[in-house]
């Protein structure tokens, strides 16, 4: 009753009261004075429970389950009731005028129409369940789904006119129906060998007409891998006919994030747009069919060719970019540029990490700072250098929004703006298990017409995660997961947006360049080795066990690098990128602190600066410090210097005494602070573990991308110098 409203009319009250009789027969309980409730009587509708209404009073009648209504006429001629002429005979009574919220409401269709139109047997219609039904008023055509076993299933879809319009008013799902491949309760019966896959049901009931082994998909963009997929694990080959419309470009997407894609192989029935044109035009069809076979193009040859071209042409838009020594380096240069100032270092991390989306485990990140800090402005700004793809962004989510989002996160990063985003427990568990596993998989129930049964979603990564947080530290099992990366919230960078507030720079960036730069990375090589990997595992002191997660990253951001630079990298003989030294340098520059800030090996230098002004603060005055004190000692606002606090409270430097939830906090000096421990070596350490000719034969050699080269430098050996902790060459 969504997309019609029907208007009342006057029918005669003795076929009023004989259709009250009838549909009290049938399971019929009052809903009030002037409606009952009782068990559908549509073709085709199975009902056991009482799922439809009639208004006596208005004399019309709807399904809530499969969307079937009409007047009382409709309902006797269905409960069989006889009609006098006359007076609420079929003469002179009026059906029910039918509004829509649209510009013209459909013109109706019968299984006659559509057999006629379509040049297909009506006799097939009805064997697979077709059956003309009054859709709220007006004649349709009704297209039951069946599952393997021949049972109907929830899904019912409704043809309400043949020619499209616009909008497009032929087809409306019954309500609560959830779309599956169409012709189910055949394939146990088809040879494994292949399976033609069309789309909708009017394609694949003309195969049928034909003799052939065919699916139909629910629409374009409707397929679903964990539902769809398990159905088509017999067949060797599957055959998807791609329409020369955006529909088939759908089909393409979805074929390609999907796990039957590599048996599948893309057909082309032109100069027909599908089957069913060809056989109403009276083509040979078997012979079309032979022949779009023939030609047909597997996924994995046609992804080649496509990503091909996309490589191609993201190379001539960002070849300047990938061949220049300072590719970090500009690309920190071009976010200043809109007003970032001061977070060199965040910059390069974050263009790094969202890089790094197309590893097998991409790097996950905790970002900071006060409120007012500019952690989210920071972020925003670096994703402008990074198409669409490659990110999605939330300001929150639901527990189980991941679960059942429909927006790919397969090698992309989900950044939630506050980590309060995160509402419950169990969304945090689930991040955790996405970062973990790589993918989520959950369990639950559906409701069928056979009562509930078992369901199992699943949502494929790899996926990073980027939050930012006011908080001193996250739940401590998504904090291992995450490389913590704070912003400053000393006066001088207060005093340096100040700066770039008063002076805003009216500069205009081409982004076109920098999405190009990722698009080609997304279809280049994502395979590194390391050559260094077992000298660095022997320099890096096992102090804790959470560096069996930290040392992983510290390879992933190697590997992000080495993906970053790698026009400018070597090859070995089965075309990994070579990762270098100048990779680990410029690596270290970014992350040994935070690394050795992780497990307690170092002391961040705001929190020595902290304990140092508690001590200070002690000298003068003996006793507990107030947040208020430290604030003024450190010339800072007060809520900066209270998440300073907790960061030292936490890792055990400052004990607040005051027990009292609410009341001011009596700040002590806790455990002493430690000598900071290198965790990470220096670049000399590892020298002699990096042995790339020696171990890795058949190397390309690029060419020297431009730029000064030092006379009897190597290719790929350029020296950095490391600046605000970003490599520069």
């Amino acid at each position: 009753m969504s997309d019609f409203i029907m208007n009342s009319f006057v029918a005669d009250p003795n076929l009023i009261a004989s259709i009250d009789r009838a549909v009290m027969d049938r399971d019929g309980s009052a809903l009030g004075a002037d409606e009952i409730r009782f068990r559908c009587v549509a073709p085709g509708h199975p009902d056991r429970h009482p799922s439809a209404r009639w208004n006596r009073k208005k004399g019309v009648w709807v399904c809530d389950t499969c969307g079937t209504g009409g007047g009382a006429i409709e309902l006797a001629d269905l409960l069989g009731i006889d009609r006098p002429a006359g007076p609420g005979g079929r003469g002179d009574v009026h059906p029910p005028k039918i509004t829509c919220n649209r510009a013209t409401a459909p013109t109706g269709c019968t299984l006659a129409q559509f057999a006629e139109a379509k040049k297909l047997p009506v006799d097939l219609l009805k064997a697979l369940g077709w059956s003309d039904v009054i859709y709220q008023g007006i004649p349709a055509v009704r297209i039951p789904y069946r599952m393997r076993d021949g049972r109907e299933s929830s899904a019912v879809r409704f043809r309400l006119q043949m020619e499209k319009s616009k909008p497009d008013m032929r087809f409306v799902w019954r309500k609560g129906s959830k779309p599956h491949l169409y012709g189910l309760d055949q394939i146990d019966g088809y040879h494994k060998s292949h399976v033609l896959a069309f789309e909708g049901e009017s394609d694949t009931v003309t195969g049928l007409s034909h003799g052939l082994q065919v699916l139909g998909l629910p629409g374009a963009g409707n397929w679903k891998d964990a539902r769809d997929a398990e159905h088509l694990e017999k067949f060797e080959r599957i055959y998807v006919v791609i329409e020369p419309d955006a529909g088939g470009e759908a089909v393409k997407k979805w074929v390609a994030n999907s796990s039957i894609r590599d048996r599948v192989s893309f057909i082309s029935l032109a100069p027909y747009k599908d089957i069913s044109e060809a056989h109403v035009a009276g083509a040979d069809v078997g012979a079309l069919l032979a022949e779009a076979i023939e030609q047909a193009v597997p996924w994995a040859e046609q992804a080649a060719d496509e990503a091909d071209q996309i490589r191609d042409e993201a190379w001539a838009l960002a070849e300047h970019l990938l061949l220049d020594r300072r590719l970090l380096d500009l690309a920190v240069t071009t976010v200043k540029k809109r007003g970032v100032v001061g977070m060199d270092r965040n910059i390069a991390l974050y263009y790094l990490i969202f890089t790094s989306r197309v590893l097998d485990r991409p790097i996950s990140a905790a970002i900071k700072g006060p409120s007012s800090a500019g952690k989210s402005y920071a972020v925003d700004e670096v994703l402008r250098l990074m198409p669409t793809s490659a990110y999605l962004t939330m300001t929150g989510m639901s527990e189980k929004a991941l679960i059942y989002t429909e927006e790919s996160l397969v090698h992309r990063h989900l950044l939630i703006y506050e980590a309060t985003g995160l509402s419950s427990d169990f969304g945090s568990y689930l991040i955790r298990t996405l970062l973990s596993e790589g993918k989520l998989v959950y369990s639950s129930v559906e409701k069928t017409p056979d009562g509930l049964r078992p369901k199992t979603m699943v949502r494929e990564g790899p996926t990073g995660f980027i939050t930012t947080t006011t908080s001193a530290s996250l739940h401590p099992e998504n904090e291992t997961r995450m490389l913590s990366i704070p912003v400053a919230d000393d006066r001088d960078q207060t005093q340096a947006i100040f700066r770039a507030l008063a002076d805003p720079q009216d500069v205009e960036i081409d982004y076109e360049p920098w999405h190009a730069v990722q698009t080609w990375i997304d279809h280049a090589e994502h395979r590194v080795v390391i050559p260094f990997a077992k000298a660095l595992a022997e320099e890096v002191p096992p102090l804790a066990v959470r560096q069996r997660r930290d040392f992983g990253q510290v390879l992933a951001f190697i590997r992000t690098h080495a993906i970053l630079y790698q026009a400018q990298r070597q090859k070995d003989a089965e075309g990994r990128i070579i990762a270098t030294l100048e990779d680990y340098e410029a690596v270290r520059g970014l992350i040994h602190d935070l690394m050795s800030a992780g497990i307690g090996a170092t002391v961040p230098a705001t929190v020595r600066e902290t304990v140092g002004a508690v001590t200070d603060l002690a000298k003068v005055h003996d006793g507990p410090q107030s947040i208020t004190d430290i604030a003024k000692h450190l010339k800072l606002d007060k809520s900066a210097a209270l998440r300073r606090v907790r960061v030292a409270i936490a890792d055990g430097y400052l004990v607040n005494q005051e027990e009292k939830r609410g009341r001011p906090a009596k700040i002590v000096i806790g455990d002493p602070l430690p000598e900071d421990i290198d965790i990470l070596p220096a670049r000399e350490k590892l020298e002699d573990g990096c042995r790339v000719a020696g171990d890795f034969g058949g190397i390309d050699h690029p060419s020297p991308p431009p730029g000064d080269n030092p006379e009897g430098e190597a290719s790929g050996g350029f020296e950095p110098k490391i600046h605000d902790g970003v490599g520069v060459w």
